[in-house]
């Protein structure tokens, strides 16, 4: 059963390789040149309310038919990452992850390693 966890791990991989986006697509979120179309900063949240903020503020985005959103994390310098190391694992989650395309670290101009850009998928009428 220990292998169970390795094949999901291995499925969930392609969405920060940009499996399924075009390339100019690709290359413009991870230069930072896709417009933010909104953006969620976590500092100071528990992981609790940063778990539900992420949820709601993710769901909501794509709802709003927006594409390209930042997520601020922080870059743990003071608590050790907490919240940098667990949005990467919560986004995996089915719930989060039907949402989103694609993921790419920000550019230093919207955080660099402590904000990551999510570049969510096209609503469609039978997701409403």
């Amino acid at each position: 059963m220990p292998a169970l966890p390795n094949k999901v791990a291995q499925r969930l991989q392609p969405l920060e390789r940009f499996a399924g986006v075009d390339r100019a697509t690709a290359d413009r979120v991870k230069r930072g040149r896709y417009p933010v179309a909104g953006r969620l900063d976590l500092h100071g949240m528990t992981q609790i309310e940063a778990h539900r903020a992420l949820t709601g503020f993710v769901s909501g985005a794509r709802a709003a038919g927006k594409r390209c959103v930042l997520v601020i994390t922080g870059h743990g310098r003071i608590s050790g990452g907490v919240l940098k190391t667990s949005v990467p694992r919560w986004l995996a989650e089915p719930e989060l992850r039907r949402h989103i395309l694609a993921i790419a670290p920000a550019q230093p101009q919207h955080g660099g390693d402590g904000a990551l850009y999510l570049l969510l998928r096209k609503t469609h009428l039978t997701d409403r």
